[in-house]
């Protein structure tokens, strides 16, 4: 009814078999996720940041950076100037989309057990969901 496997398997699933191509650790792989997310995250601040500058939004792209810097070995991360703009916008989209990054990076450092990261996505979700509840409660 099927045709028989006529080649060599791609996937080597034998003990002591070596391969051509190089093999992450599950820890590395996190990592490489972990530092995609507060990258991720720091790019958002950072637009948060040139439309409605604040202190907070400051240190926490500080601290942003520092950790993606750290799971990266050493290299920071790339980073927009940050360009004020002049007209009014809707800062609560911004806020959702930078919550749901930082959800995205706290299940990926708990997953790590990256205490820092975990805390600081945490502290994260925290300040986007009080910006957002105090804007929706906000008269317009």
């Amino acid at each position: 009814m099927y045709e028989p496997i006529r080649t060599k398997s791609v996937h080597s699933t034998m003990a002591g078999t070596t391969s051509d191509f190089p093999h992450r650790t599950r820890e590395e792989e996190l990592d490489i996720q972990l530092a995609g997310h507060l990258a991720a995250l720091l790019a958002v601040t950072d637009e948060l940041r040139a439309l409605a500058p604040s202190a907070g939004l400051d240190t926490a792209a500080d601290r942003l950076a520092e950790q993606v810097t750290r799971l990266r070995g050493g290299r920071p991360p790339a980073r927009a100037p940050l360009t004020a703009s002049g007209a009014r916008t809707n800062l609560a989209p911004v806020h959702r989309r930078a919550h749901a990054l930082a959800g995205r990076a706290l299940v990926v450092a708990a997953s790590r057990a990256d205490t820092a990261a975990a805390i600081l996505s945490a502290e994260r979700m925290d300040a986007h969901a009080a910006a957002l509840e105090s804007r929706e409660l906000a008269p317009h």
